[in-house]
């Protein structure tokens, strides 16, 4: 059963990876992946909140847990399309835009984890 959840939410995670892209990409024009690094960080930042929201609320089965984390938010986050569009943006000569772009994805990102860890109530590092 697990298993079916946890295709569900990556259904859904996925689902709205499209339409993000779709919305972000609507008024973007630039080479630079905006829809990718705005769903990565929305991606950190309710992955953050969620596993400090629910490792102290005890009522959260483990289901629910993994449908939601990596079921659909993983589904809606991307790594693989992170790495194709920075190997994409250096093979065309774009190495400043791509340099900018793996900088601010992996150091929005932690901080966008941080965020939701802080948005949950939990303090510590």
């Amino acid at each position: 059963m697990i298993y079916l959840l946890i295709g569900a939410g990556g259904m859904v995670g996925a689902l709205l990876r499209y339409f993000l892209g779709i919305y972000v990409d609507t008024g973007w024009s630039t080479a630079f992946p905006l829809s990718t690094l705005t769903a990565n960080y929305i991606g950190c930042f309710v992955l953050g909140w969620f596993s400090a929201w629910s490792s102290s609320a005890q009522a959260v089965p483990v289901w629910a847990r993994k449908s939601f984390a990596t079921g659909l938010i993983g589904s809606f986050t991307t790594f693989s399309t992170f790495g194709l569009e920075t190997v994409e943006l250096y093979r065309q000569g774009m190495i400043w835009t791509g340099s900018v772009y793996v900088f601010l994805s992996f150091t929005g990102g932690l901080l966008m984890v941080g965020f939701g860890n802080r948005a949950a109530g939990r303090q510590g590092g």
